[in-house]
């Protein structure tokens, strides 16, 4: 009977705590529910200081949330509205507000321009108010990032402005104003609006501020890369001191992709003119990094590098039977040709280094072919044979 007791006890406890765990969740939702209710009615409210509690509140929600970035699509259009109005708070409010709408979130970033947020924001780059400024840059970065509204964004002639302020902005919004040119730049038909504007003096004073391996220096020479397609963007880069040898340096010690778009960049010169823009280029002690590329860097930067390496060097072609166009013997014919003796004895150790690893990398295929060799292959002579014969 007690035993039945227990039983009865215990399966009336598991029923309850079922019951309370629906319970809690229906709570949970309910409640995120009326938050959401409160908040809209409040951003609607005829009160300003009400809709700045309100646009808080969202980006508070929103702010790693993308369930609520979806449940305050509606709050779109009231708080652009905000941007309009001459209090500060409103304005900061709404624009952080919107921000956190339109992170990874398409279809609010379309809502954000459709409803006229671009006017009043590109008004805030132009402000006296560095906050307001530094607000407005980061959230056209945001909205930049969707195809659906490069068209629309560049349209509005904000690249003269994004220019400026990487040339006098603060050092985030310089960092989040040459991100939202590279995002734009990469809408084929903006290249020539963003060369108007003039952005390579202010972008290489940039890139010879910032560290080499950040997401700026990424950024810095991908827009570089991209302009250097075009005959102004290339006599921009070689008018600018010290504008070949920044890229240099990225290409030296920047991160991977960032090393990547340096190589393309001046290999991309090097392509258009040879004649007009290898002595500037070699000038600049760009051999030892690029030795380092063939051998370090990823796939496109070792093929970016040898082919620019055969482009430097006195003739592009081939010389003869004799001297087999090897990278070893390109390099050897470029070194042969550099006055600075500092260079040149680091172009002598990494082109060493190139070759070491080059034997390396062929030793441990060798060892490897050995590995797979079948009993009857395992002569020396006849299993070197037929590796060397590959």
């Amino acid at each position: 009977m007690g035993s039945e007791g227990e039983n009865c006890v215990q399966l009336n406890t598991t029923g309850a705590g079922a019951t309370d765990g629906l319970l809690d969740g229906d709570i949970r939702r309910t409640t995120s529910s009326s938050a959401v209710q409160q908040t809209l009615f409040l951003i609607h409210s005829d009160d300003l200081t009400l809709k700045v509690q309100a646009a808080k509140e969202i980006r508070r929600l929103t702010k790693t949330s993308q369930r609520y970035r979806r449940h305050f699509s509606n709050a779109v259009k009231p708080l652009v509205d905000m941007l309009c109005s001459e209090s500060f708070e409103s304005n900061e409010a709404a624009l952080l507000a919107l921000l956190n709408l339109a992170v990874k979130d398409e279809g609010n970033k379309i809502s954000i321009i459709n409803a006229g947020a671009l006017e009043p924001i590109i008004g805030f780059l132009q402000s006296e108010n560095a906050t307001l400024q530094d607000h407005a840059t980061v959230s056209l970065l945001t909205l930049s990032a969707s195809p659906a509204t490069k068209p629309i964004i560049s349209a509005s002639g904000v690249f003269p402005l994004l220019v400026e302020i990487i040339r006098h902005g603060s050092s985030q919004a310089k960092a989040d104003a040459v991100m939202a040119l590279s995002n734009l730049s990469t809408y084929q038909d903006n290249l020539l609006l963003v060369l108007r504007a003039q952005p390579i003096p202010s972008t290489v004073s940039l890139l010879k501020s910032c560290k080499k391996s950040s997401k700026t220096t990424e950024r810095c020479t991908a827009l570089i890369e991209s302009l250097v397609c075009y005959e102004e963007g290339r006599n921009a880069l070689i008018s600018e001191d010290g504008g070949v040898l920044a890229v240099v340096e990225v290409l030296e010690s920047g991160s991977p992709q960032s090393r990547e778009h340096a190589v393309g960049a001046l290999l991309t010169m090097c392509q258009s003119d040879r004649s007009k823009y290898r002595e500037p280029i070699l000038r600049e002690g760009v051999i030892p990094g690029l030795l380092e590329l063939t051998v370090q860097g990823t796939a496109k930067s070792r093929t970016k590098a040898q082919t620019l390496l055969r482009l430097l060097r006195d003739t592009p072609y081939p010389r003869s039977e004799l001297e087999p166009d090897t990278l070893e013997n390109i390099v050897s014919n470029l070194i042969s040709q550099i006055d600075c003796e500092e260079q040149s004895g680091k172009a002598k150790e990494m082109l060493a280094e190139m070759v070491q690893v080059s034997m390396e990398q062929s030793l441990r295929h060798l060892q490897q072919r050995a590995l797979v060799c079948t009993p009857a292959d395992l002569s020396v002579p006849s299993c070197v044979s037929k590796i060397t014969s590959k």
